[in-house]
Parts: C-alpha cells; structure tokens; sequence
C-alpha cells in the first residue's frame, strides 16, 4: 500500500517505509536519505524500531504509521502514531524534533497535520501525553487543538475527539 506524503505550509511528513525504519534504527543513511545532523536522535530509532515491530505483528498500518519530519527537504524529526486505532478509535501520538529546529513551531504544524490525517481515516480522537516537565510539548499539542484531560505524578495527558 502506498502512502502519500502530507505536506504542510513548510513541511512534508515522509511515511515511513520498512526500509527507512530499517535504516533509521541502524542510524545509516541510504543514498536518497537527507539527514540533519543529529538525526536519528534517540527517539527516532525507537520510534522506527516500534514501526518494524508494529508491521511485523500487524502488517502495514497504511496511515497509522511513522512519518518523517522533513524542511526543506531534509528530515528534521519525526511524528507518527503509536499503531492502529484502539477498541474506541482512539490512536496515540508522538513526535520529536532535533534541537536546532525547535522553537519555529514546526512540532505544532506536523501535529495538526496528522491530527488531520486520523481525522480523515475515520480515527474517534487522538491522544498523547508529555513529562511535566516538558511544557514545550505541551504546547505543542495545545496549538494543535489538544485538551489536557489529566495529569499524574510524571505525565500530563492531553486529548483531542474528533
């Protein structure tokens, strides 16, 4: 199945594909790659390795994948679902940037764009959650029409129906 790119006013997510998540987890760059320096960042590798895991328990997730966060060409990041939708159609989100592209409020344009994306595959609402001491994330959800729905001692949990 293939799985268009979702291009925003500056970005492009770039679905990910088994073999991008296979080089992304092996941090080696294939030829038609463009990397920013410092990516895969930690997070990308475990986002991507869930990918591989996701497609090798479930099959291809067609739009609930990983997508890459690309600027001008290049991957700066990455966005995606944490797999299909659950038993409510709720799916999970997650996202990350390299540090030198935050603050630009990319994060917030990538997730209204996938927020758009679960929308228009039928997803009933899209949740994620942040460290409490992250309060650039949440933002970021914030801008991306998210509502915090609760928080414990580690986590602030945000949610959005649609």
């Amino acid at each position: 199945m293939k799985i268009e790119n979702v291009a925003t006013e500056r970005l492009v997510l770039r679905p990910m594909t088994v073999d991008r998540a296979e080089r992304v987890v092996g941090r080696e760059p294939g030829p038609e790659d463009q990397w920013a320096e410092g990516y895969p960042g930690a997070g990308d590798v475990r986002s991507a390795d869930g990918f591989l895991r996701g497609v090798a328990e479930r099959g291809d997730p067609g739009v609930f994948r990983t997508y890459e966060i690309r600027l001008d060409g290049v991957t700066v990041g990455g966005i995606g679902f944490h797999g299909p939708p659950d038993e409510i159609g709720v799916v999970t989100v997650g996202y990350g940037l390299l540090p030198g592209v935050r603050g630009n409020g990319y994060a917030s344009e990538a997730l209204r764009a996938l927020v758009e994306v679960a929308r228009v595959a039928g997803a009933a609402g899209v949740k994620g959650d942040a460290d409490l001491t992250n309060p650039a994330s949440h933002r970021v959800m914030e801008a991306a029409g998210m509502r915090c729905v609760a928080e414990d001692e580690k986590l602030r949990h945000f949610y959005l129906a649609l």
